[in-house]
């Protein structure tokens, strides 16, 4: 029976039995003292007691084993210091690029990427900024040498909507001038919208088009055949985003939703789904309590919203855990908390079947840790992405480690 033995230095997949551990399925509850057999990148199997066959065997007596964790919107991969320009690739020039991909700018030697995943966010959504519509983000699994090796499988077109609320407390501009604003940056959509469905009923027709990548990606938009997800924080922004969806005829992703709390009744009953967060901010007025940041995702939930969350983070992603640890306790409830980061999440990028939670045939993607994921004191011991073993270090360990111990040999 082969048992775990040394540190590991580099990923590597084989088949594994984790043995005795508490697993936090997500979907279908809480398992004592049962076992995961990893085969071939998948759970194979979880029950009592099962069979030792050649497989590398890790004993997990008194941990628990958990998916991993899925933070619903990033700049993991594409910056690697927030402060340097010259290190950050997530915006192109001019307000309409949704063809440029997060994907092919995804960096899988970022040194913000070990650090994220052994912290148990093993997979992230990763996305551009800036215009109208800034570029497709990509759901990336945080191992790989290539992108195309770390792609999870979904993409999604972002969209900035029009904004008639102030940008902050310096933003003297008036209510009026701020509404001309929004009126006329919506206005600038729609026609881009309008040259897209044009773009796409003469290709439909089988009409001869010249080289434009702009109305080729957003046209895919337009057909339903690309996910839109639209970045709208301010309430009476939130009403008039459902509206304008409505009126598409299509159903988005809302991200941001910073006073979705506000309108919650209203974006339930329009049935969309939302990724919000950061859950640790400030609040997006003076005049609300200090709280309402955390208290948001808890009362979409309670509205019958589904809600993920996102920390809109480059270097700290790894703290997604305590962003959900507040959500938590701010109304939400651990299961429900941690369904916003794990399930939640896979369905709203349509790939439940894949990932989300501990289940047979779903890819090995989670974590073993000692206690609480959410609770700071908790050491995730063990992580898996697609049932390869991922070393367990990372720049700041190493230099933790490094300088632990200063003292110099006689």
């Amino acid at each position: 029976m082969a048992q775990i033995e040394g540190e590991v230095i580099k990923p590597f997949k084989a088949n594994f039995l984790l043995t005795n551990a508490t697993i936090h399925t997500v979907t279908n509850g809480i398992l004592e003292n049962h076992d995961l057999l990893i085969e071939n990148g998948l759970i194979k199997a979880i029950g009592i007691d099962l069979p030792e066959q050649n497989h590398t065997v890790i004993d997990c007596t008194g941990k628990f084993i958990y998916p991993g964790f899925i933070d619903g919107g990033t700049s993991l991969g594409i910056v690697e210091i927030n402060s340097l320009r010259e290190t950050q690739d997530y915006m192109e020039l001019g307000k309409v690029t949704p063809q440029m991909q997060a994907l092919t700018a995804v960096n899988p030697n970022g040194v913000a990427i070990p650090v994220t995943r052994v912290s148990g966010v093993t997979t992230v959504l990763t996305q551009p900024r800036g215009g109208y519509f800034p570029g497709t983000a990509a759901l990336i699994n945080l191992n790989g040498y290539t992108p195309e090796q770390m792609y999870g499988g979904f993409k999604g077109l972002n969209m900035n909507f029009p904004s008639a609320a102030r940008s902050g407390n310096y933003d003297n501009r008036s209510l009026s001038d701020l509404e001309k604003v929004a009126e006329k940056s919506l206005k600038e959509i729609d026609k881009l919208w309008e040259k897209a469905s044009t773009y796409l009923a003469i290709k439909n027709r089988g009409g001869e088009l010249e080289y434009y990548p702009e109305m080729e990606q957003l046209s895919q938009v337009v057909a339903n055949e690309l996910p839109l997800l639209i970045e709208v924080n301010a309430a009476k922004d939130i009403i008039s985003a459902l509206a304008w969806a409505k009126e598409k005829q299509i159903t988005p992703i809302l991200t941001g939703v910073a006073e979705g709390w506000k309108v919650a009744d209203k974006i339930a009953a329009a049935g969309i789904p939302v990724i919000t967060g950061p859950v640790l901010a400030l609040p997006t007025r003076n005049s609300d309590n200090y709280d309402a940041p955390y208290n948001n995702p808890a009362l979409l939930q309670k509205a019958g919203v589904k809600v993920a969350l996102r920390t809109m983070e480059a270097e700290n992603v790894r703290n997604l855990p305590f962003h959900a640890g507040f959500a938590a306790a701010y109304g939400m409830g651990t299961e429900e908390a941690l369904k916003a980061i794990t399930i939640n999440s896979a369905e709203i990028f349509g790939l439940s079947e894949q990932i989300g939670s501990l289940e047979e045939g779903k890819n090995a993607t989670l974590f073993i840790s000692d206690g609480d994921p959410f609770e700071p004191k908790t050491q995730i011991q063990q992580v898996f992405i697609k049932g390869y073993r991922i070393p367990m270090t990372n720049r700041h360990i190493r230099l933790y480690q490094e300088f632990l111990n200063r003292e110099m040999q006689p």
